[in-house]
């Protein structure tokens, strides 16, 4: 069984003002509001490409039940702890320039923390757990390491995808699939990362140095590294136009695990990861199989040696 955890979900507004103004009332052109949260994202891509898979998390109040409502209306399973307040709204403005503000993190007690265990402890031996997201306020740096830390013995494998403390110090636990982009990366060696050279030699650096067995390293428009203990791929992203930025490394995620499920290849599953982000990237929503399936048929990959 596949699980999601998302520790810090959101719900995200997104509005569009072609012409927005600061100082004066704007009217939104469209305004859509989504699931949101990087483990949420992970769960509603895997659905879309076949994997059968159930969100775990925290949420509370009316954005937390508009999530838990938008998931059961995509036939995904949910198993959510409740908090005491509401889950933080996020606004997305699409306009000349995008801009972001991201509601404040939900207070999540020690008694919040202790439900959520006993949720983890159901997990067995061959399960899946994807930890994405950053981390509430009121959370520990360490959450991903202890939870990782604590199921990596019974044999669960574990996907992170966070940054900055909280990857640094997961990381110790020996994750069996990370995706940082460059600029993370760069961040965990203080170094600048500018090309794919580099990118592939810190990122080979992390794989040894904390027995990772899988890296996705993502560089935007020069593509995506893969990092195995075996050799080193450059894999190019198809062609289009970018619509849609916000999902696209989540769609990266899950179709690496979507593919990596069925093959247990993980060169075929790091082309697919590839060719999901992209699709979703060129897209209004997230991806479909169907495009996910064209775009990787037709991916260009090279090997890099350091």
């Amino acid at each position: 069984m596949i699980y999601t955890l998302t520790l810090n979900p959101a719900v995200d507004y997104i509005v569009r003002v072609s012409d927005f103004e600061l100082g004066r009332i704007n009217r939104s052109e469209t305004d859509v509001k989504y699931p949101g949260g990087k483990g949420i994202n992970v769960s509603r891509v895997l659905n879309r490409l076949g994997q059968d898979n159930t969100a775990l998390g925290f949420v509370g109040g009316f954005t937390g039940r508009f999530i838990e409502d938008s998931l059961a209306a995509e036939n995904i399973r949910t198993d959510f702890v409740s908090v005491a307040g509401d889950t933080r709204l996020n606004i997305k403005l699409k306009t000349l320039e995008e801009t972001e503000i991201n509601g404040q993190s939900t207070h999540i007690s020690a008694a919040n923390m202790g439900a959520l265990k006993e949720k983890l402890a159901l997990l067995k031996k061959g399960d899946t757990l994807i930890l994405a997201g950053s981390l509430p306020e009121t959370v520990s740096p360490g959450t991903y390491y202890d939870i990782i830390h604590t199921w990596v013995p019974k044999d669960i494998r574990c996907f992170l995808d966070t940054n900055g403390d909280a990857l640094f110090e997961a990381l110790r636990a020996r994750p069996f699939f990370i995706k940082p982009n460059h600029h993370e990366l760069a961040e965990l060696y203080n170094v600048p990362i500018a090309s794919p050279e580099q990118a592939a030699f810190y990122g080979k650096k992390l794989q040894t140095e904390y027995s990772v067995p899988h890296v996705l390293v993502s560089m935007a428009s020069q593509g995506v590294l893969y990092i195995h203990e075996e050799e080193i791929v450059h894999i190019q992203p198809p062609r289009g136009t970018l619509v849609n930025s916000v999902g696209a490394g989540d769609s990266t995620v899950a179709g690496f695990l979507a593919k990596y499920e069925k093959t247990n290849d993980p060169k075929e599953a790091a082309i697919y990861a590839v060719a999901a982000g992209s699709a979703s990237a060129f897209s209004e929503g997230f991806c479909t199989k169907a495009e996910v399936d064209r775009y990787s048929n037709n991916m260009q990959c090279e090997r890099i040696n350091i």
